[in-house]
């Protein structure tokens, strides 16, 4: 995979110039890859195996249930696509986390041109299902720019050891490493969630 040290986590898509979000939604689908742009570049990543679908969905429901029984904002999926982009940056930044909150007063209103397109804004939570062709250090990479971007809070799932690395703004390295014997806690972010790492892996 020909990698880039700006999207340690996702391979280059060869032959493909400086792109937009707005360019990037309008791609024809690929049941094979997932898309993001990470300054003006398009990368790509093997689509989720069932394992992982079957976590991020379980999160959409926990977490969503959680969000709407509480009225606080509004919990998106796998295909939600999020405008990161900077000040400064070489392009522009369109990131495409598993599930993401974002809070009821900063969501772009409904009748709003902007509803309907990638909402440029960082969520509050964002939750990354990783699969088994990604490693810590180039996860760490993009936790880091959720967070550089003003996610306030990331919940790195890693399947394959049954555990979660929670990210905080400013954190060089996770702040926790969650196991099987410990919870999902939504902090400041998402006060009083809580969900057993248990019942995610069961």
């Amino acid at each position: 995979m020909a990698r880039e040290t700006f999207a340690p986590w996702a391979e280059i898509v060869p032959g493909v110039g400086q792109m937009t979000v707005n360019e990037m939604l309008a791609l024809p689908e690929d049941a094979g890859w997932q898309y993001e742009l990470v300054e003006g570049r398009l990368v790509r990543m093997p689509g989720s195996g069932g394992e992982a679908s079957v976590i991020a969905a379980r999160l959409v429901m926990v977490i969503g249930g959680f969000v709407e029984a509480h009225d606080l904002g509004v919990v998106t999926g796998a295909d939600g696509t999020y405008d990161l982009t900077q000040p400064g940056d070489a392009g522009e930044t369109g990131l495409v986390p598993d599930v993401a909150f974002v809070r009821a007063d900063r969501v772009p209103p409904r009748a709003s041109p902007e509803y309907a397109k990638a909402w440029r804004l960082a969520p509050d939570l964002v939750v990354e299902v990783v699969s088994p062709s990604q490693f810590r250090p180039e996860m760490a990479a993009k936790a880091q720019r959720y967070l550089a971007a003003g996610v306030r809070l990331v919940w790195m799932v890693w399947p394959r050891y049954q555990q979660v690395d929670v990210w905080r703004p400013g954190a060089e390295q996770p702040t926790a490493t969650l196991n099987l014997s410990d919870a999902l806690d939504g902090s400041d972010v998402l006060p009083g969630f809580t969900y057993p790492l248990a019942s995610l892996f069961r």
